[in-house]
């Protein structure tokens, strides 16, 4: 499978295009999730051909920040996007995630609010 970055809630104009800066050089594909599709499973976002598409469109509100998940990266190659992430001054983005068994079933909502369940009980 081709390393891709799923994007939600893209930041502005500004700081995607650093994000996207960061990225040209790693070669890593960085798709934006449009809101319609926030329904879909995020393994059917990815690419996983063996996962089957939701019905219809999400009409549910956009997410309350941007949140990246990472699929296909080894840890070499995901400490590289997360660097490459960091120095190029548009963030910080606390919410990321890496493409799970488990998760790849799950909606983008659904996988955001996991991650902020999980950043509150870290940040009490």
């Amino acid at each position: 499978m081709k390393e891709t970055i799923l994007l939600f809630n893209p930041p502005e104009k500004e700081q995607l295009l650093k994000i996207e800066m960061a990225l040209f050089p790693l070669h890593i594909r960085l798709k934006r999730v449009d809101l319609e599709n926030y329904n879909q499973p995020l393994g059917v976002l990815a690419g996983i051909k063996d996962m089957k598409p939701a019905q219809g469109s999400y009409d549910g509100a956009e997410l309350p920040g941007t949140m990246f998940v990472f699929c296909f990266l080894d840890d070499s190659r995901l400490n590289q996007a997360l660097a490459a992430l960091r120095k190029c001054g548009a963030g910080p983005f606390p919410y990321k995630a890496i493409l799970t068994p488990t998760n790849s079933e799950w909606t983008a909502p659904e996988c955001f609010a996991e991650i902020k369940r999980e950043h509150e009980a870290m940040n009490p």
